[in-house]
Parts: structure tokens; C-alpha cells; sequence
């Protein structure tokens, strides 16, 4: 299986963010990568619904949409409408409202499954993967983690990438696990080594001199 990678337009060019994108996918980019961030969950703010609906009029790439919020599911049918391909909520957020967690993450993985697209669920690095075990066989992607989350430009955590390891040994086949945080040429070769199939990255793509070939030692 390919590698699919997601680069984070966390670290593109917002004046000319059009052109950022379209400049990876002519690289090789498999989908895009859009953190939603508010200030709440995470200590950050990015962008929002309007946006995404923008990206989605300029591309036909796959929305891979990452929801570090509060209370993901209210925002599960608008960010639907706005052309999101894969949408990714934190087991976190849920956890900090939910009186009975396991029914509330299944409601938002059937929420999200509903408007035909991908159900993907994330994991901060203090987050026992185990968490994970009653929603591995309804979801089509995990996403682990390995800074946390909120601002682009962090040191990778080896210990949080040994999680994809788990994951790999207890999950259906066809799930992806994707990796998020501080992934360059030598993380993504430890991620992929335990087992994950999609790497997030944003600094090192966009920042770097040769995007295409930044985008190709990724895969290996």
C-alpha cells in the first residue's frame, strides 16, 4: 500500500494559500490536510467552515479534515457540506463533556459515516491507545498524534509513534492509521515502520527548497 500523504496547510502561505495547495498536488500530495483549531481545545485558532468550502471550490484533492475542537459533533454536518472528504474528531474532546463516552463516539462516527465520507478519530500523546479498541472496526482512520496538538514547527515524539504499533496489531486491514506531528524524511521512516499509511506533514513540505522532492522521501 502507498504511503498517502497529507500536507498540512497549517504551514502554507495564507495570502496564497490557492497556489500552495495546487503547488503540492502538482508535487504528488495524496489529500489536504485542514486543522481546524479553536482556541478552546487546542491554544490555537485557524480557520473555520467558509474557509474549507473555499479550498473545496479550488480542489479536487481529498478534504482531510482534522477537528481540534470542543464538542466536534455539532460541527460534523456543516464541515460534511463544505466538501469535507475524511473528517477527524479527538477522542479528547469528547471525553471531557461525554456522560457515556462510548455511545457518544460511536453517535459521532455514524454522524460523520452519514454523509458518505470517511470517520477518522485522533489521539493526543498523553492518550493510552487501548482507548481506542470498541471503535476500531467502524472507523476508516486513526490518527495518532505525535506532538501535541495545536501548533505547527514541533519535535517529534518517539515514544507516541511506538501507539501506531498497537493500533496495526488490533485494527481491520483496510484502516489507516495516519500520523500527525514533526514528521520529515527520518520520523516518517519509524512511523511507517510500525505500520502507518498516511503521514501528515507541514513544516517540512511547505518550508522546504525542493517540495516535490521533500513530498517523495516521505514515502520512502
Amino acid at each position: 500500500m502507498s504511503i498517502i500523504i497529507s500536507p498540512s496547510i497549517l504551514s502554507a502561505d495564507f495570502a496564497n494559500l490557492g497556489q500552495d495547495i495546487k503547488t503540492v498536488e502538482k508535487y504528488g500530495a495524496d489529500w489536504i490536510h485542514v486543522d481546524v483549531m479553536d482556541g478552546h481545545f487546542v491554544p490555537n485558532i485557524t480557520i473555520g467552515v467558509p474557509v474549507a468550502a473555499s479550498i473545496r471550490k479550488i480542489t479536487n484533492s481529498p478534504l482531510d479534515v482534522h477537528l481540534m475542537i470542543d464538542n466536534p459533533y455539532k460541527f460534523i454536518e456543516p464541515f460534511a457540506k463544505a466538501g469535507a472528504d475524511i473528517i477527524t474528531f479527538h477522542y479528547e474532546a469528547v471525553k471531557a463533556y461525554s456522560m457515556d463516552l462510548e455511545r457518544d463516539i460511536k453517535d459521532l462516527i455514524e454522524k460523520i459515516k452519514s454523509f458518505g465520507i470517511k470517520a477518522s478519530i485522533s489521539i493526543k500523546p498523553k492518550t493510552d491507545p487501548q482507548v481506542l479498541q470498541p471503535y476500531l472496526n467502524m472507523l476508516d482512520m486513526v490518527l495518532v498524534m505525535t506532538v501535541e496538538p495545536g501548533f505547527g514547527g514541533q519535535k517529534f515524539m518517539d515514544e507516541c509513534a511506538k501507539k501506531i504499533k498497537f493500533i496495526k496489531q488490533n485494527a481491520p486491514q483496510n484502516l489507516i492509521i495516519q500520523v500527525d506531528g514533526g514528521i520529515n524524511s527520518d520520523t516518517a521512516k519509524i512511523c511507517t515502520s510500525y505500520g502507518a499509511t498516511s503521514l501528515v506533514a507541514g513544516s517540512y513540505i511547505y518550508k522546504s527548497d525542493n517540495i516535490e522532492q521533500a513530498i517523495k522521501s516521505l514515502r520512502g
